[in-house]
């Protein structure tokens, strides 16, 4: 377990190296780290999250569950539990006539309460709501569910061989979402007949990549695959909802409220201002809780029923609802003698499960970043979603990047060594430079890739072990367009004592984005942190906010914010001349107030006061952000990963102890400093979680390890004991103060670390993850047999 002894970090500037020492911000409270004011409450159980809430009145639901991967639903005999003491209602696909039963953001393929055949084990089936949790759940075994067994298809490859059965007979259509075009891939205008399980199949080219093959010095192929992964925020989905006088109220773990409140408007054909969504503290997200879950079954039960009904699920359901794509991916890499690519193809196969959820936007973003941020000639990528009678698969921190990176950087490093070049050296002279394409047409990279690298190795270095058997060092690096849409507002209220409220649709889950906003809002007017309070995710009285997600909060929501402050304070501007009757030109911003031309300075909520004639009034700022002026061109910027590991191998049990790990943070200008290092830990000790440990297993049609024991997920134990956090600030963004958006790069290219690492310690390269004793040992003992 590492000590606080032994963890480097650039906000000290301890680390021996001495790369990551930060600079003056020559800010009063961003660029520094201060004490967000979520963790207080989190730590002394004063914080609120949604399985805390309570309704007057309300009833609790629970979720009667496939028993079969594939099968048709023949008859569903519910009167048993309709006379359980304490039940109110039992709810199947029946009881939603007259509502739309499907959701979805981007196919709207996902049944509420399966209708007419289930397509994995643990779907809905029937909705139990009763006075209690527990009389709900003594009466789920009353439920009785006849099928008729279907043949299924569990993984992708069984998916994707002729004349394999088809998980969705009907090819819905692409709603209208950014980033994919309606009607591209699956899904016809028509909703006709499917003719395969692919949900969605994005390609991307440029260059002549058959013709390069010829031309190259080294050809290099190679698969990895990418484990089917559950996120595993501590806190699992759950929702309470209320429906009343056409109008529906729900709390829930959503990260994107707005997003949920939009599905939620289409269930009920309400409008949109009569829905609200609100996001209390979140217990985690990792984007398992991105778009819409649990919240249309609070919602059609409530609705059903005619009072408030509160959803909450096990650790076992959560998986059953959301885990993330498995991934197949095979690379081919053509390079000329000198090391530089001359052509990359990829072809990538991700198990999506059952529903669409939001794995066509995975694959799409895991063929732009598959590649690397290298100047890639020629180039082709296939990316192929696939329907699977398994668990949906929807978001998951990174974005499709890690499975994309693992097989792309591996690969590179099976390149250099053949071609017997240094890693770092191979990387160098691919690069891109700042400023360079690397998607073409897009925003250029807005980081130093090169000079981030060159801070990562001399770290490597410092601790590179003088016993180097059965040891190795590997890096990797990878950029991802992130962001996501530019669409984002925020607003401001001055209030009469001159304190500030930011209301901002985004969600607290963890990342401090509260803290941040209150950073921002204080340097802005120049007031004190205590005087800002910030209120978010409320679709009834919060400012717009896309989604929470892709990185966006601190590049997108605090530019939303940055002018939402500047709008106020250009607003109170003018309220100080008229009040003042002095041109307006003569008035200049102080901190907490406005100077004038004889050294008066006016408070803003003096200001206020005088404006309005009372002790009375506010003043109200709005800022948006859309793509125009700065976030015109996409992405609106680049998150970049660069991490490295040394790991040491115990040769007879396969065991691999992470000894250190060395991430760089190309956040531009880090707002909280404290932290964005606290981001990048997680998020590599994320990395390493699925690189050694997490994988779900499926035995026919269920998951065998759906729980914390089988389960296994990274401890405080497994941490490595030397850490090197730095930070690169060059304030390149488009955020506010020239910031960029963190907390996922450096999970993105870790697996390729740690694969390298281990491949160099051991002399044979895994083709898959995670690499836990049993596998390492085994291709130990297969190298000391081809001996």
């Amino acid at each position: 377990m590492a000590d606080v002894g032994q963890i480097s970090s650039s906000l000290d500037g301890s680390g021996e190296h001495g790369q990551g020492a930060r600079q003056e911000s020559g800010h009063a409270y961003v660029g520094h780290s201060v004490l967000r004011p979520d963790l207080l409450e989190k730590v002394t159980g004063a914080a609120v999250y949604c399985v805390d809430l309570r309704r007057s009145g309300s009833a609790s639901a629970k979720i009667v569950r496939s028993t079969r991967a594939h099968a048709r639903i023949l008859a569903i005999d519910t009167d048993a539990a309709r006379s359980a003491p304490g039940v109110v209602a039992v709810l199947t696909c029946d009881t939603l006539t007259g509502l739309c039963s499907r959701f979805g953001h981007i196919v709207a393929d996902h049944e509420i309460l399966a209708n007419g055949k289930v397509r994995y084990y643990g779907e809905p089936v029937a909705l139990v709501v009763a006075e209690t949790e527990a009389a709900a759940a003594d009466a789920l075994e009353l439920v009785q569910v006849e099928y008729e067994d279907l043949p299924a298809v569990i993984t992708a490859e069984d998916a994707l061989a002729a004349g394999a059965v088809l998980v969705h007979e009907v090819d819905l259509p692409l709603l209208d979402v950014d980033n994919l075009s309606p009607g591209e891939g699956a899904g016809s205008p028509e909703g006709g007949p499917r003719v395969d399980n692919v949900a969605h199949e994005v390609t991307l080219e440029w260059g002549d990549v058959d013709a390069a093959w010829e031309s190259a010095a080294v050809v290099v192929e190679s698969s990895m695959h990418f484990p089917m992964l559950y996120a595993y925020a501590m806190e699992p989905y759950n929702a309470i909802a209320s429906y009343a006088n056409g109008r529906l109220e729900v709390d829930s773990t959503a990260q994107h409220p707005f997003m949920v409140r939009d599905d939620l408007a289409r269930v009920f054909g309400l409008p949109l201002s009569a829905v609200t969504v609100r996001a209390p503290y979140l217990g985690g997200g990792y984007g398992s809780k991105s778009y819409t879950k649990v919240e249309p079954l609070a919602a059609v039960a409530s609705w059903h029923v005619g009072r408030p009904v509160k959803l909450v699920l096990d650790v076992e359901e959560s998986i059953y609802t959301t885990r993330v794509d498995s991934a197949v991916v095979k690379v081919r890499s053509a390079l000329d003698a000198d090391g530089r690519f001359i052509a990359r193809e990829f072809d990538i196969v991700m198990d999506s499960g059952a529903y669409a959820d939001n794995s066509p936007l995975v694959i799409a973003k895991s063929v732009n970043r598959c590649f690397g941020p290298y100047r890639v000639p020629n180039l082709r990528v296939r990316g192929r979603s696939i329907y699977t009678n398994t668990s949906p698969a929807s978001s998951y921190r990174g974005f499709g990047a890690p499975q994309g990176v693992l097989a792309g950087e591996t690969n590179l490093e099976r390149a250099a060594e053949e071609l017997g070049i240094d890693s770092a050296e191979i990387r160098r002279r691919n690069l891109v430079q700042p400023g360079e394409e690397i998607l073409q047409g897009k925003r250029g990279i807005d980081a130093d890739l090169p000079a981030d690298l060159e801070m990562l190795l001399s770290a490597l270095k410092m601790g590179e072990p003088s016993n180097t058997k059965w040891y190795g060092v590997g890096f990797a690096c990878s950029a991802s367009d992130a962001g996501a849409f530019p669409v984002s507002t925020a607003a401001v209220r001055v209030e009469t004592d001159g304190s500030v409220i930011v209301l901002s649709g985004s969600t607290e889950m963890g990342q401090g984005s509260r803290s941040l906003l209150g950073q921002i809002a204080a340097e802005e007017f120049g007031i004190e942190l205590r005087q800002v309070a910030v209120r978010q995710s409320d679709t009834g009285s919060t400012a717009y906010e896309r989604t929470t997600g892709a990185s966006r909060t601190t590049t997108l929501a605090g530019l939303a914010l940055q002018r939402a402050c500047a709008d106020a304070l250009s607003k109170m501007r003018a309220m100080a001349a008229e009040v003042e009757n002095v041109d307006i030109d003569t008035i200049t911003q102080c901190p907490g107030g406005f100077s004038l031309e004889d050294n008066r300075i006016l408070r803003y909520g003096e200001i206020v006061k005088k404006w309005f004639g009372a002790s009375a009034g506010e003043v109200t700022g709005v800022g948006t952000v859309r793509r125009s002026g700065v976030t015109k061109q996409m992405p609106p910027f680049w998150e970049i990963g660069m991490v490295g590991v040394g790991c040491r191998i115990d040769p007879e049990t396969g065991a691999v102890t992470v000894e250190q790990l060395a991430t760089v943070g190309d956040v531009g200008f880090a707002i909280n400093p404290q932290a964005v290092e606290a981001q990048d830990l997680g998020a590599a000790t994320q990395g390493l979680g699925l690189s050694l440990f997490e994988e779900l297993i499926y035995d026919g049609p269920q998951v065998v390890n759906p729980n914390l024991v089988d389960y296994r997920i990274p401890r405080m134990r497994d941490l490595p004991s030397r850490i090197d956090l730095m930070l690169a600030e060059r304030r390149d963004g488009v955020g506010p103060y020239g910031a960029k958006g963190s907390g996922e790069g450096s999970l993105n290219p870790i697996a390729a670390a740690v694969v390298t690492a281990v491949a160099r310690a051991i002399g044979r390269w895994p083709d898959r993850i995670p690499l836990t004793p049993e596998r390492v040992w085994r291709l130990i003992s297969d190298r000391t047999d081809d001996e």
